[in-house]
């Protein structure tokens, strides 16, 4: 194998394990195949070729369009491939995700990569083994049906009879050529051999040891190291700073740096990186900053008085008259703040243009939609730009890895070498694409059976941001508001619709976004602040009844998967039915316990917490996290457990730590200090649980607890103190003001 240094010479792609030598040959053919890689992408979803090789020694390079972010996706889709072809994990092999060299299958969001890209994989290596028997029966003369395959290797007949070949042996280092049949059956659940088993991961080993390869420690020939320079914290995203002046002078003792500018788009570059970062700290830039936003403590008013655009997401017309028959009515205001994606390693990317064309290493979610992106600024036709994914240190969502992405490719052009721009943790912390601010208003209202007869709910959220940072400077690109609702809005499946439930109403209040913010998708958008929200209103009206918080869910709920992870979790956590704040104490720490259902996407979701609240210091530590996932057919329950557990931790991070802090200005949270997060002595205990449902379809499992665990957190808040927190992250000063 290639070093890397000599691999990235040719243009090759950086990927774990081998290079993209395989060059494969086409079964029949008059002229030559074009080598893979050697031509833009994307290749035809509709070809086999397109998903997987067959190789002489009887292994398989499988090629898929998900990023690696650090869910596992690597490993789960490829047991789906491994299962279906009648292999061992170990005869399959990844490459990088590459736009000469792998399909598109959309972005790494959603909790797409098994929802959507499972199907795609097991349709294809189905297709793939269809075609491979097909070859085998006609080699020996048999039936399809009659022959079966262990680790690759097909046999016909058994004992002295038995005859058997190996698929590198039907077809390696040559070409399918064959579209999908749509004939190719897949197996049935119950045959399963790899899916739904634990298996190890394939990134962890190296990982663990510390010699994983992340787009942070990649190094090319002759590039240059880069660093924006920009004002600390941005303002308004509708408002974009203008430079007055620039001072090169100020960097003049800092040799070989050189300043970049194009438009109000500054950046630095240096033959070493020590170089490049003390030319952006020292560079003396004038810039026009306008104030454009409110303070972080006059955000929520803001946003419920502001004008929006209303929509029904659900309308019911007798909503009125099931409250004025309710016996109980509980409301519930939530004020969730912005937050960051944070990256423990602040983003990176490498770029190589050249007059006609540009490679470029990413740690983007989408290599197809950068490719099409950087194009445009480049003046490229796309297929003149070519896309490398590089797992990048910590992404949750949308962050600053597409920006970082144009950064570099700006500088690269101008400087005319190949630049590797990092950014700085203020640029990080400072121009984040932010998970979203929302004002929440829930009333909810029960019988005196204590069932839910009437469910009413109001979100204010501003849209979210499609122009990066880098582009809005250097080419005053208008910033532009994503369309739609989506995950943008309100979201049904975690307000509500788990409960039976027949007066049920939803408004969707849209805010300008303009004037806020950038906000885009952070794990599990808005659906913390929501189910902070709805759980807590439906948690006060059990306590109003006097009815255990279990037990009242377990009355409302009729869906027997909503019901399953709520018992999953009680069960697990031994709760012990009694209504809440009935156990309430005068000590300086108190206890308390709390439930919760939510979700993100299609999957459903169920936490228990357990908390201690310090009454002097006002300090609030989750003790022991129980959560519960029912994503119907789960491919590697070890990874979702995994999954599970990041998500409880960062939603206690979250609810008791992260806020975006800002005046009228700029965002003022820069660092770990103004944007702390949870340090490992604070790490609850968690207990993970996966309800396995086979044969149901695979839905999102990167998400889909984290709603019930922010829900569970604020009900065990109540249960230790019987004080209802209206805003969260519940810091010290927050939780001593209300409990006065």
């Amino acid at each position: 194998m290639s070093t890397r240094r000599e691999f990235l010479k040719t243009g090759g792609a950086l990927v774990i394990g081998f290079g993209l030598s395989e060059n494969i040959l086409g079964q029949s053919s008059a002229q030559p195949p074009t080598p893979r890689g050697s031509v833009p992408g994307p290749p035809d979803a509709r070809q086999i070729d397109t998903w997987l090789a067959i190789h002489s020694d009887n292994t398989t390079t499988l090629y898929i369009g998900y990023a690696e972010l650090g869910q596992g996706n690597s490993t789960a889709l490829t047991q789906i491939a491994a299962e279906e072809l009648d292999l061992d994990l170990s005869q399959i092999k990844l490459v990088g995700l590459d736009t000469n060299v792998t399909p598109n299958q959309g972005g790494t969001y959603s909790s797409a990569s098994i929802a959507r890209g499972g199907p795609q994989v097991r349709t294809a290596a189905a297709e793939a083994r269809f075609a491979l028997l097909k070859m085998a029966a006609s080699r020996f003369g048999v039936p399809q049906e009659n022959l079966s395959v262990v680790k690759g290797v097909v046999t016909s007949g058994s004992g002295a009879a038995s005859r058997s070949v190996t698929y590198g042996e039907l077809i390696g280092g040559k070409l399918f050529n064959l579209p999908f049949a749509n004939s190719a059956p897949v197996k049935a659940t119950a045959d399963y051999k790899i899916v739904g088993k634990p298996a190890v991961r394939r990134d962890m080993t190296e990982k663990i040891s510390g010699n994983y390869t992340y787009i942070q420690y990649v190094r090319v020939p002759g590039m240059l190291h880069g660093r924006v320079v920009r004002p600390r914290g941005q303002g308004a995203y509708g408002t974009v700073a203008k430079v007055l002046s620039v001072d090169e002078s100020s960097i003049a003792g800092i040799g070989g740096a050189r300043v970049i500018r194009n438009g109000d788009f500054i950046g630095v570059v240096a033959e070493t990186e020590w170089d490049a970062v003390r030319a952006a700290q020292q560079l003396k830039v004038t810039w026009d900053i306008k104030p454009s936003l409110p303070t972080s403590e006059d955000l929520y008013a803001r946003m419920r008085g502001a004008q929006t655009q209303d929509s029904f997401v659900r309308q019911s017309n007798t909503l009125d008259a099931a409250f004025k028959s309710a016996a109980h009515v509980a409301s519930q205001i939530c004020h969730g703040p912005y937050q960051s994606h944070a990256p423990f390693g602040p983003n990176c990317a490498i770029a190589d243009v050249k007059p006609d064309s540009a490679l470029v290493m990413s740690s983007t979610q989408d290599i197809y939609n950068l490719r099409t992106g950087l194009a445009r600024i480049l003046k490229l036709n796309a297929n003149q730009v070519r896309v490398q994914y590089v797992e990048g240190s910590g992404t949750y969502g949308h962050s600053c890895h597409d920006d970082a992405a144009q950064a570099a490719v700006i500088l690269s052009q101008s400087a005319g070498r190949p630049v590797r721009l990092q950014f700085m943790r203020w640029d990080e912390h400072g121009w984040d694409n932010y998970g979203p601010a929302h004002v929440g208003e829930a009333r909810v209202g029960a019988d005196a059976n204590g069932r839910i007869v009437a469910y009413e709910y109001h979100g204010w959220q501003h849209s979210w941001c499609t122009t990066e940072t880098s582009d809005q400077l250097a080419f005053g690109t208008a910033a532009a508001e994503r369309p739609g609702v989506g995950a943008q809005g309100i979201n049904p499946l975690t307000l509500g619709s788990m409960y039976d439930v027949p007066n049920y109403q939803l408004v969707n209040h849209k805010l300008p976004g303009l004037e806020y913010l950038k906000g885009a998708w952070l794990r599990s958008p808005l659906d913390l602040s929501l189910s902070f929200a709805s759980e807590q209103a439906v948690d006060q009206l059990a306590y109003l009844m006097k009815i255990d918080p279990w037990e009242f869910r377990q009355r409302n709920i009729k869906d027997p998967r909503w019901l399953g992870v709520l018992n999953a979790t009680a069960q697990a956590a031994n709760w012990k039915p009694r209504p809440a704040a009935a156990n309430l104490s005068t000590a300086k720490i108190v206890t308390g316990r709390g439930i919760g259902v939510g979700t993100h996407l299609a999957s459903y979701g169920g936490a228990v917490a357990e908390i201690e609240v310090n009454r002097e210091t006002g300090r609030v530590v989750a003790k022991h996290l129980y959560g519960a996932i029912d994503a119907g057919l789960v491919v590697n329950p070890g990874i979702v457990e995994a999954q599970i557990t990041g998500q409880l931790i960062q939603t206690a991070s979250r609810m008791f730590k992260e806020e975006v802090t800002f005046n009228t200005t700029n965002v003022t949270s820069l660092d770990w200090n103004s944007y702390p997060i949870l340090r490992f002595e604070e790490a609850p205990e968690v207990t993970p649980i996966v309800v396995q449902r086979l044969n149901e379809r695979s839905s999102g499992a990167g998400e889909e607890v984290m709603a019930a665990a922010a829900a569970a957190i604020a009900n065990a808040f109540f249960d230790a103190t019987r004080v209802r927190m209206q805003r969260f992250p519940f810091t010290p000063a927050r939780v001593l003001a209300a409990l006065k």
